[in-house]
């Protein structure tokens, strides 16, 4: 079994041109010994930054960060034994074989493939009918295996993983992440950044970041639940024409396209019509009458608005908010503030 490290990054700054691009703005968060952690940000986010200077390839303008107790400037070559690293883009040797790559980074870190078999059986086991392929010849799949057995072949206690699933199908990210589960059960700690929302929900705790800033660190439900208004989803004959009039009305606050729907809030919607039913009921009542009529009334606005707007096909219901309407609701904000 490894023994579980921790992480700690504290008020990270890096720059990019002389200072003129902010890259990562004061980013803090902690990750706990063994936890299976997510970076969520689109690209340009600042998740690679944040990556390089954890693998101590990159120096930061100002901060500090450690893992496993050890600072990523002072002691970097402690943290380069401790840390199995998979950058987003395939970097390994594409003119060598699976074998020799394998038995290259093996070298590398003075141990070899027999002696951590316990920690990549799983994975080697998929990528060994292709030992002698090389590996720029590979599925986009089984690099992304190859990557990783080569990122564990010296046991790190922290292992970063950049996008590990850009680019590769639907079952082989399933793969991975089945793989993760598994690691993450063997003590490893995992950091995991990643474009995709639906990926989110699979880590035990997440930040989200956009442009630099982490607008919030907590468990994916705990985000979810913090969505402070009701959300409808609404679509036409029209859905584009609907998507612009629901923008465009002084009623509605947000409105966003979310695959063949519309995602919709109304401004202050849901409070005014709280308020009115609590001054007429008692309190226990009110609750849940209130809830009964927010949802009510703002059906009855938004059906009102696609009509004005000779809409046809409406349909419009209320879901639950994800992770998506979450990130995009933080995203509006304009105190964008850490929540560890």
């Amino acid at each position: 079994m490894i023994m579980p490290a921790t992480v700690s990054v504290q008020d990270l700054i890096k720059t990019y041109d002389k200072g003129k691009v902010l890259a990562v703005d004061k980013v803090s968060f902690e990750v706990k010994a063994g936890e299976l952690f997510g970076l969520i940000g689109a690209d340009g986010a600042g998740k690679s930054t944040i990556f390089r200077i954890l693998t101590t390839v990159l120096l930061a303008d100002s901060g500090s960060a450690t893992l496993a107790g050890y600072d990523v400037v002072r002691d970097y070559r402690e943290i380069r034994n401790r840390v199995g690293y998979m950058p987003g883009k395939f970097s390994l040797y594409q003119d060598l074989t699976v074998q020799e790559n394998l038995e290259f980074f093996a070298t590398v870190f003075g141990t070899t493939i027999e002696a951590n078999m316990d920690l990549i059986k799983d994975i080697y086991d998929q990528i060994k009918p292709f030992s002698n392929r090389r590996a720029g010849k590979l599925s986009g799949g089984m690099k992304q295996k190859l990557a990783l057995c080569c990122a564990l072949i010296h046991k790190p206690e922290v292992l970063l993983l950049d996008e590990p699933t850009t680019g590769v199908d639907v079952v082989s990210r399933k793969e991975f992440w089945e793989m993760l589960k598994k690691l993450k059960a063997q003590g490893i700690t995992i950091i995991v950044s990643t474009p995709y929302m639906d990926e989110a929900k699979l880590c035990e705790r997440i930040a989200l970041i956009q442009n630099g800033r982490i607008m919030s660190v907590d468990t994916p439900g705990n985000i979810i639940r913090a969505y402070p208004e009701k959300l409808f989803a609404a679509k036409s004959d029209d859905i584009y024409k609907l998507l612009k009039d629901f923008r465009n009305h002084p009623e509605v606050d947000r409105a966003f396209a979310f695959g063949e729907f519309i995602h919709i809030s109304l401004k202050n919607a849901e409070r005014t019509t709280l308020n009115a039913e609590r001054s007429t009921l008692n309190a226990e009542r009110s609750t849940l009458n209130a809830e009964r009529t927010t949802v009510s009334s703002q059906l009855d606005i938004l059906n009102r608005i696609a009509a004005e707007n000779n809409h046809t096909g409406i349909q419009i219901k209320e879901i639950e908010p994800g992770i998506e309407d979450s990130f995009i609701l933080l995203m509006g904000r304009n105190d964008i503030t850490a929540n560890p």
